[in-house]
């Protein structure tokens, strides 16, 4: 059997999909690192909404979905980018997901982490910077979740200059009662965050931000990085205060960076770990028994799907990740919060299947192919 799939100029190729999946067991935790996945949330197909409504989730399957990364080991970053936060899921929202799914973390005994940012602003003075991003840590630390601090669009508005972030994160840091992550996430997840740390020069930021770790090392577990630079993280990794770990959030060059080199490695952070949850999880554990090699024979095959998924406008890859799912059999739908299944043309879509398929990351190809065909011919595309 084969499938015909549009390429990127429009004309159709004959692609003949895969038999069987990449066989992966669910597993205890990791040994050798600490590894989240930035998990996305599913739409309710049935609500009534629109793309400027509230969104409207289903909480079984996002649940469920989180139990899923659990039974591989992995942590869960939730309420970050991947769940769509500023993009169709807003602060009431988000406060939801937090809840429901740190409950949800105590029962399946799983580690979760949750971002904490100011979008319940459109803009505003530096002090409702401060309220806004109180007013969300005092709801992840009731949770019991280990608080992300996230980038702000708010901030980055209203700041002066980097001394307006190092006043804002400072007082944030002392008033945490555990250890948090910082997240930097460049301009090319979202324009917004242009000039984040007080500079559009990377260098100056890079300064700026490990000012605000080096003023409080005993209140930051790690960072997470999202700039899509290897070697630029890798600079900053070296930087760092003894015990605060590096979260590689770099979609582009995760498998290098967690593996890591003489003088240290990154942690993980990822929304590439939403798709490829299980075979990122068995990497992991081939990692923890000291084979980099093996590590790198596992992981970086996965890279040329990261990238296609993150490709520009970075910020609609969560399209490309709520494809996958759906085509996993991780939900029903091929619908997302805000209408952003729209967000990426068919072809697009296509080759993210082809790739996925390619990887073995359907646990029943069949059915992958089969709703593969059901999306194609809502495009008008005849088998």
């Amino acid at each position: 059997m084969t499938i015909r799939l549009p390429d990127a100029t429009g004309a159709l190729r004959v692609y003949e999909p895969r038999r069987e999946p990449v066989a992966v067991t669910p597993g205890a935790a990791f040994t050798s690192r600490t590894v989240f996945s930035a998990a996305h949330v599913v739409a309710d197909p049935f609500a009534d909404v629109s793309p400027d409504s509230p969104a409207a989730v289903d909480w079984d399957a996002t649940l469920a979905f989180r139990r899923h990364l659990w039974s591989h080991g992995l942590g869960v970053a939730e309420a970050m980018d991947t769940a769509q936060r500023g993009m169709g899921l807003d602060w009431a929202g988000a406060a939801e997901l937090i809840r429901r799914s740190a409950a949800e973390a105590r029962a399946a005994g799983g580690r979760i982490a949750c971002g904490v940012g100011t979008d319940q602003l459109a803009a505003g003075t530096l002090d409702a910077v401060r309220a806004a991003y109180e007013e969300q840590l005092a709801v992840v630390e009731e949770s019991g979740a280990q608080p992300i601090l996230m980038a702000s669009r708010a901030l980055a508005a209203a700041a002066r200059g980097p001394e307006d972030y190092l006043e804002v994160y400072g007082h944030l840091l002392r008033q945490s009662a555990e250890p948090v992550i910082l997240h930097w996430l460049g301009p090319m997840f979202d324009p917004a965050l242009e000039g984040y740390w007080g500079s559009s020069d990377l260098d100056a930021a890079t300064d700026t931000f490990l000012e605000v770790i080096a003023a409080h090392p005993d209140k930051v577990d790690g960072i997470k990085v999202s700039l899509l630079d290897a070697q630029r993280e890798i600079d900053l990794r070296r930087r760092l205060p003894q015990g605060v770990r590096c979260y590689t959030g770099d979609d582009f060059n995760y498998p290098e960076l967690i593996a890591g080199d003489e003088k240290g490695f990154s942690h993980a952070l990822l929304g590439i770990f939403d798709p490829l949850g299980p075979l990122a999880a068995e990497a992991v554990r081939v990692l923890d028994t000291g084979d980099a090699k093996g590590f790198r024979e596992l992981l970086d095959p996965t890279v040329e799907l990261s990238r296609h998924l993150f490709q520009p406008p970075t910020r609609f890859y969560k399209t490309g990740v709520v494809l996958l799912a759906w085509l996993a059999g991780h939900q029903d739908h091929f619908t997302m919060v805000g209408g952003l299944q729209s967000a990426r043309s068919l072809p697009h879509l296509a080759r993210a299947y082809e790739l996925a398929d390619r990887l073995g990351l359907f646990p029943d190809p069949g059915r992958a192919e089969e709703r593969m065909r059901n999306l194609l011919s809502t495009y008008g595309v005849d088998q």
